[in-house]
């Protein structure tokens, strides 16, 4: 029998009360959404159960094959190579590179790049492209290390490669949050085995950030250092309950965690569920890490901050220097995002490089753009950004790999009926790469000296506090823990139990099923200008107030107990730092052999000025007018690509040959502008039909973009000079139509 009354749907049942129907209305609704709530956390716990219970639990949205079983190597890995299926009406291109998405192991399971149509994912497979994943299991395997996973990730990069013999290109690499600067770790390694490289969300520079804005990278000073995480690996019997790491995440911002996620399913519990629950289905997936992976992560990345500075070392000795990343790096951030603000993501780039010489000197390409207002968790799994801001890296990623070294900020318009050439545009947007200096990156925000004291001390006594940890306290830890405890301790959990409570299992989630059927079959919303449901909106909003004010005031007692007590030169003397230096504490050192290697390509460099033909000619003359823009439209290089190789009759020239080819005429500019546009003559053919067509071609590309101003009418007047052909008019610098490009190179 029905433990709920079946409540009538028609209007007349709550007329008779008078004034008092809106409030009767509102509490059959409330009565109702509280069971369908329940209900909720109810399939939510047995959906957690369900999880748990899997072999390699995820979240994918997409059939996968396996490729390769870390567990299967010499040095075996809780990972594994998966190729994602495409689904049924998508079509890859073979010739297109392929795509490999890494997802963090951050406490939670796998999945989260591809976990709808609308993901990284989805929006590389919709570009063409072969796409691949790396995950991982619950649990790891005995003794794996972060060196072990990044070994592991080279051979699944190596067999992507081999599948794919003829794509234009090395595969491009995804790396969400922690995953990174595991990917950056490794391209600094194996740097022949990427194409380009997106790091979304990842934090980099672990000290740098904002007064008032950046509470989280005062935890570690705040805690003492690193030895509770050790701590923590020895009550878990050697392994570190992920869990942990999502409680420091919801600790970020307790109105959401404590309120907000659960009122607005509430609040629209008839239409909020099903996403609810496919986020939750991420969101409690928690796995484990070994107590040697994430201690060599807190006190090499987050305490120690050495990745930028060079500082950490492989077991062979070999230091890792981000610096021998030859491939393009695109990072992407947020000024919305409390777990990785913009100065985490991009404060590397300062600490490696004086200047935007001393990154084309080392050949590397820099691509960064920052999301005005979107969360850490928004960059992964929105659907908005997966449209605009990863569409737009998928689809044009060619355009990424050929830029001419140096740091740009990629810019977003609409496209719109007054865009010029939109069917060079592959999307609803047109992305346009700006060049930018480090003064850019600075104008963010970042640490002055007195800071860099004050972190640098905290990782002092962080050693400290560990070293006396490691020899006076867990040698009896460990040997009066037995492993039980250690499994009872883990289920226990706050976070676990949050979920396993409220599934069937427990005898008081018993009556929600049939109650919540009695509610949905009857259910009466109320209108939507009840007054009743905005006092309900009124009550959350102050409650949401509150805990933020909380937070604020907690962030806020932080933050000064940190400046205070790690700014206090007492202390920092006693662990070895000079009050007075105003150094940067973690800034990568200099190479007398890269200024030597530099010295010797110059002069190579100079010696094959004039080598070369059209071909060479024509980039060196579009990159010098190019120059004058200081950004490269998206339009320009599939016009480029369009054209490229029919310039002379030559073979078609492969991305990489073009790539390669295109970097040296641009180093040639920059060595000696005018040596290097003296020799475009010599490069043409002597016929003057011939050069004219070729001049037509850079005409066709600069156009591309749009209306042709600035400087760069006076430069293509000189490179026509140089071509000894007629100097262009001023009344035909504007846009032109693209039907001769598509002609030649058809």
């Amino acid at each position: 029998m029905s433990v709920i009354p079946q409540i009538p749907s028609s209007v007349g049942f709550t007329s008779n009360f008078g004034p008092f129907a809106p409030a009767v209305d509102y509490m059959v609704d409330a009565a109702q959404r509280s069971v369908l709530f329940w209900d909720v956390m109810r399939q939510r716990g047995n959906q957690y159960c369900e999880h748990l219970a899997q072999t390699a639990p995820h979240v994918l949205d997409y059939e996968v094959e396996l490729v390769v079983d870390g567990r299967q190597f010499d040095r075996p890995v809780n990972y594994a190579l998966v190729r994602i299926v495409p689904p049924q009406g998508v079509e890859i291109d073979s010739a297109r590179r392929p795509f490999v998405v890494v997802d963090p192991r951050a406490g939670h399971g796998p999945g989260i790049g591809g976990f709808k149509a609308d993901s990284e994912i989805g929006v590389a497979l919709k570009a063409g492209h072969p796409c691949y994943f790396v995950g991982f299991l619950p649990d790891p395997m005995p003794g794996q290390t972060i060196e072990d996973i990044a070994r592991a990730e080279a051979l699944f990069l190596e067999r992507v490669i081999a599948l794919h013999p003829d794509a234009d290109g090395k595969p491009c690499v995804i790396g969400n949050c922690q995953a990174g600067w595991a990917v950056m770790m490794l391209a600094a390694i194996r740097p022949e085995l990427f194409g380009p490289i997106i790091v979304a969300g990842s934090p980099m520079s672990y000290w740098t950030g904002v007064h008032g804005q950046n509470p989280m990278r005062y935890s570690g000073g705040l805690l003492g250092g690193s030895w509770l995480t050790a701590l923590t690996g020895d009550l878990g019997h050697g392994k570190f309950d992920g869990a942990w790491l999502v409680h420091n995440f919801e600790n970020l911002n307790p109105s959401n965690t404590l309120w907000s996620k659960q009122y607005n399913l509430y609040a629209k519990v008839d239409t909020e569920a099903a996403r609810y629950l496919g986020f939750e289905r991420w969101w409690g997936g928690h796995v484990n890490l070994n107590a040697e992976e994430i201690q060599f992560i807190v006190d090499e990345l987050f305490v120690g901050n050495n990745l930028a500075a060079g500082r950490i070392e492989l077991s062979d000795g070999a230091a890792i220097d981000l610096r021998n990343i030859r491939s393009p790096i695109v990072v992407f951030c947020s000024k919305g995002d409390n777990i990785t603000p913009p100065q985490q993501a991009l404060g590397w780039i300062l600490d490696l490089y004086e200047d935007i010489d001393e990154i084309r000197s080392y050949g590397q390409t820099i691509v960064y753009t920052v999301h005005e207002t979107v969360g850490h968790l928004g960059i992964f799994v929105s659907s908005g950004v997966a449209r605009k801001e990863h569409g737009e890296f998928s689809s044009n990623i060619d355009l990424i790999d050929v830029l001419p070294p140096g740091l740009y900020e990629a810019v977003f318009d609409a496209k719109s009926a007054e865009t010029a050439n939109p069917d060079l545009v592959s999307g609803d947007w047109v992305m346009r790469c700006e060049a930018r200096t480090l003064d850019d990156i600075r104008a963010l925000g970042g640490n002055d000296a007195a800071d860099e004291r004050r972190f640098a001390t905290a990782a002092r006594v962080s050693e400290r506090n560990l070293a006396f940890y490691r020899t006076f306290v867990q040698p009896a830890l460990r040997a009066m823990l037995p492993p039980a405890v250690s499994e009872v301790m883990r289920e226990l959990h706050p976070l676990r139990l949050q979920y396993a409570l409220f599934s069937d299992d427990s005898p008081f989630m018993a009556p929600v099923s049939q109650m919540a059927e009695h509610a949905r079959k009857g259910r009466r919303p109320a209108a939507p200008d009840n007054p009743f449901l905005a006092l309900q909106e009124a009550v959350s909003r102050q409650i949401v107030a509150g805990l933020d004010f909380w937070r604020d005031m907690r962030d806020a007692w932080g933050e000064r107990m940190f400046l205070s007590v790690y700014g206090s030169p007492l202390l920092q003397a006693a662990v070895g730092i000079d009050p007075a230096d105003t150094r940067p504490m973690r800034r990568a050192g200099k190479s007398q052999l890269h200024r030597a290697l530099v010295d010797t390509r110059i002069s190579e460099l100079k010696s094959r000025m004039t080598a070369g033909g059209l071909r060479e000619g024509l980039v060196r003359a579009m990159l010098y007018v190019g120059m004058a823009r200081a950004a490269v439209d998206e339009r320009g290089i599939e016009a480029l690509r369009r054209m490229r190789g029919a310039s002379d009759g030559a073979r078609k020239m492969t991305l990489t040959e073009f790539k390669a080819m295109a970097r040296e005429q641009f180093f040639m500019l920059l060595i000696d502008q005018e040596a290097a546009l003296a020799a475009i003559p010599g490069l043409l053919p002597k016929e003057l039909e011939a050069r004219r067509k070729a001049f037509g071609m850079l005409r066709e590309v600069l156009s591309a973009a749009g209306e042709i101003g600035g400087e760069v009418p006076d430069r293509l007047r000189q490179i026509a000079g140089l071509f000894g052909i007629d100097a262009p008019r001023a009344k035909d610098d504007k846009v032109v139509g693209l039907s001769s490009v598509r002609t030649k190179a058809s």
